[in-house]
């Protein structure tokens, strides 16, 4: 008999536990190599394709406008279908697209064609979008798994820290070597490998995909029961309607470093150092993912690791819109990395705490989608600022409007939620735990 196996927070995981972990984890592993090859020098990729600042953020929003878009439609086809067949979707329509921006950089193509293929970018990613993590959840409540969540979410994201670390290196010292788009064609390649991957170790188990006869009833149907379940859930809904303002930010944060870091560092084609940016977010990922299950001990209240959270970013970002050197703004960006990553398994235990099975898959991707509609409107206003006033004083601005996410949280906790009490193991019996 083979002995459960204990993860760093302290929750046992069986045998089928076990696998079904093994399987999240060699998708995230897969899926974030593949993704951030790019994320390291996307922003140069763009300029050097002749968009300015401007037209390369509207890229960006234009991605994010793809999420929002797509967020609800690709949620209904996880719950409706299936998480596997969204996955696998996912799959081929990141690779095709991500294949089209490279081809619009070879031809120098007008902006209006890149507003298409980054919408086109953005539903690919909206298929992995709630998919995968509600795959994961109802799976290991089905092996018998009844452990917090932190633990097993924030060992995803110490593995996803891991890929971004080697893909955003590997991206920015090849696209040093090579030229600026070979990184993308390597993301076809690790994609395609990714869907014969999922292809055959990822199934469905402890969901039952709602196939209907009448897809638009069923549409509707999971829809409704999503909204009942998400945006009239208090606790829920002020959560959500945070996340516009915090994951807006930190979409515009990480890009907006490339071009940052680099006219710190006074050497514009130095790559790699773009590549070390997403390297230094990728190590805090690690580094958070870790913390995230202690981190959660220090606190009785998940919501209070939020709220920390979100203020001790918005005060690293004020101070690094006014920092000069290049070694302390590397420095502040990997304690604003560490601080986000710590957060997140805490904010995704919080959520999935409070919502079924059946809509589970379509409810994440609504919050995914509250996300990205703050990514449409504070990138293109932020770039434009930073076209003005220069970098430092677009990330300034950034802190201040991360602020604005902290009355929402406290909002949601004044609902006293159970879920934001539930605890990873050992939490309720923690002693000296801060309110």
């Amino acid at each position: 008999m083979v002995p459960p196996r204990t993860n760093p927070g302290g929750d046992t995981l069986n045998s089928a536990a076990r696998k079904i972990q093994r399987v999240y984890l060699t998708l995230t592993l897969g899926n974030t190599i593949a993704a951030s090859f790019i994320w390291g020098i996307n922003t140069l990729f763009l300029l050097d394709a002749g968009l300015s600042n401007l037209e390369a953020f509207a890229a960006n929003a234009f991605f994010t406008a793809g999420m929002v878009l797509f967020e609800i439609p690709t949620g209904v086809i996880a719950d409706g279908w299936g998480r596997r067949v969204s996955f696998l979707l996912g799959t081929i329509t990141l690779a095709v697209s991500t294949y089209l921006y490279f081809v619009l950089w070879q031809v120098s193509a007008p902006f209006w064609m890149w507003a298409v293929v980054s919408v086109l970018l953005g539903l690919g990613f909206t298929f992995f979008s709630g998919a995968v993590e509600a795959w994961l959840v109802d799976a290991l409540r089905y092996s018998g798994y009844d452990g917090g969540l932190e633990s097993v979410l924030g060992r995803g994201q110490m593995v996803q820290g891991v890929a971004m670390l080697a893909g955003s290196v590997a991206g920015g010292v090849i696209a040093q070597a090579t030229s600026l788009g070979v990184p993308f064609l390597l993301r076809v390649g690790v994609l395609a490998a990714m869907f014969a991957v999922a292809f055959a170790l990822m199934h469905d188990v402890g969901f039952t995909p709602e196939r209907s006869t009448h897809p638009l009833r069923a549409i509707r149907a999971v829809l409704t029961a999503s909204i009942e379940n998400g945006v009239k859930n208090p606790p829920v809904r002020y959560v959500m309607l945070a996340a516009p303002f915090s994951a807006g930010v930190g979409i515009y944060v990480f890009y907006a470093l490339q071009p940052y870091l680099l006219n710190l560092f006074g050497d514009p084609r130095a790559y790699s150092i773009a590549g070390l940016a997403a390297a230094i977010v990728a190590g805090s990922q690690i580094l958070g993912g870790w913390l995230a299950p202690h981190a959660r001990r220090l606190f009785h209240r998940r919501t209070s690791v939020l709220v920390f959270g979100a203020l001790a970013g918005a005060a690293i970002l004020l101070i690094l819109g006014f920092t000069s050197n290049f070694w302390a703004a590397l420095a502040l960006l990997a304690l604003w990395g560490v601080v986000g990553s710590a957060a997140v398994p805490v904010r995704q235990a919080y959520i999935n705490d409070m919502i079924p099975s059946k809509q589970r898959a379509t409810v994440l991707s609504f919050d995914s989608l509250m996300g990205s509609s703050g990514g449409v409107v504070i990138q293109p206003l932020l770039g434009r600022g930073a076209d003005l006033y220069g970098y430092p004083a677009s990330l300034a601005v950034a802190g201040v409007i991360e602020v604005v996410a902290v009355p929402f949280l406290l909002a949601s906790r004044k609902q006293k939620a159970p879920a934001d009490r539930g605890s990873t193991a050992g939490t309720e019996t923690e002693q000296g735990t801060l309110p």
